[in-house]
């Protein structure tokens, strides 16, 4: 009887073990936060763009801004939430969002070529000066209603933005001075930073189409689009490096008193170097603006074989109208001018503005096709036309 009832006892107690054992199976389990999985970030590849950086973890990703604006001393910081089932408690970053998104607004032409590349141009709700696009594609969505008007770049209608619930706004910055953003990020929406500007590569521009990729989980279309381009480039490049000609060439014009062209080290200047010519401000050290005396582009590059982008000028005749001294240009002379004023978009806006910082091989290709046109006597420039 004793051992009976020692059994029973025995037989009870397990049963109550087994008991809460199925319980706590069945109890849900705490998400595992981001730093307890203490996970080593995945290969996210970036091959020009200097001013992203991107962190792949599974379940988010941090995005970093790392130059947002020339010689910025502060990155901004954008986690990229893509699962819910990861605890990002205790992270540091500017703003959380989850994606991919749904709604959003840009701030700048040179948004929109990507937008269109990777399929998602009917995601964007809102654009400061509709009448500053070209793209047929996009136009079609501003008749349509599709794509409002929220102001202007500075001064965006902060109620009208507000009424089309973006989820993100992609902005920049120009020495950290945008008043517009203030407004946005005391709406509570969050505002991201798109300095492809900024590059001083003709690839790293045509790279941050990784940037939207990221916002709309098309990170691999990105990468695929990207590629696509800078293969193009590097082969284009290849093909003008076998001429046996190497051309001087000179750029930009007046404007008042002043003589504004591409620093040695900007992506204009990495253009003509890779077509395989010799910029004459080659060895100047900025990434920005020349401003220069009349008298010292003269002096410099009267000889040169070549004169590309002389402004806003699309003719001989409106060049001497506004300045007679142009035609002491060797360029001037031999009709060796050539401008990208020409090749406009529906509403008036120049394309060259919105698409070649996404295209860099066509505009790549335009250069070699003029500085060394038996190299692609077939080609169709893209941009670049001789002035009237």
């Amino acid at each position: 009887m004793l051992i009976k009832k020692v059994m029973l006892r025995s037989l009870s107690i397990l049963g109550f073990i087994m008991l809460m054992w199925s319980c706590a199976d069945t109890l849900e389990k705490p998400k595992p936060s981001a730093s307890e999985k203490k996970q080593a970030p995945r290969t996210f590849k970036i091959d020009y763009a200097q001013g992203f950086e991107v962190q792949n973890f599974e379940g988010y990703k941090i995005l970093s801004i790392t130059e947002a604006w020339p010689n910025a001393d502060k990155t901004f910081t954008y986690l990229l939430q893509e699962s819910e089932d990861i605890d990002i408690s205790g992270m540091g970053y500017d703003y959380k969002i989850k994606v991919p998104i749904e709604r959003l607004v840009v701030t700048s032409t040179t948004h929109i070529p990507a937008l269109e590349a990777l399929g998602i141009l009917d995601h964007l709700v809102g654009f400061p000066n509709t009448n500053y696009i070209s793209s047929n594609q996009a136009r079609a969505l501003i008749e349509q209603g599709q794509i409002k008007n929220v102001g202007q770049d500075q001064n965006l209608n902060t109620e009208v933005l507000l009424s089309l619930k973006p989820d993100v706004v992609v902005s920049f910055a120009v020495k950290g001075q945008n008043k517009s953003v203030e407004s946005i990020k005391n709406a509570n929406i969050p505002v991201l930073y798109n300095a492809d500007w900024v590059e001083s590569h003709p690839l790293g521009k045509a790279e941050w189409i990784k940037f939207f990729g990221l916002l709309f989980d098309k990170n691999d279309k990105a990468q695929q689009i990207f590629n696509t381009i800078k293969d193009e480039y590097e082969k284009a490049k290849a093909l003008a490096s076998k001429s046996q000609t190497k051309p001087s060439v000179i750029s930009g014009a007046l404007w008042k008193d002043q003589w504004y062209l591409p620093g040695g080290e900007s992506w204009q200047a990495q253009l003509i170097a890779d077509a395989h010519a010799e910029y004459l401000y080659a060895d100047t050290n900025t990434s920005g603006s020349l401003s220069l005396s009349f008298e010292r582009v003269l002096n410099d590059s009267q000889d040169a074989e070549y004169w590309i982008a002389p402004a806003q000028y699309t003719s001989y005749q409106q060049m001497l109208d506004q300045q007679k001294h142009y035609k002491k240009f060797k360029a001037f002379q031999n009709k060796n001018i050539y401008t990208f004023a020409k090749t406009k978009g529906q509403t008036g806006g120049v394309l060259y503005y919105e698409l070649a910082p996404q295209r860099p091989d066509w505009v790549l290709k335009d250069l070699i096709h003029i500085f060394h046109p038996k190299l692609l006597n077939t080609y169709e420039p893209q941009f670049f036309k001789p002035l009237d």
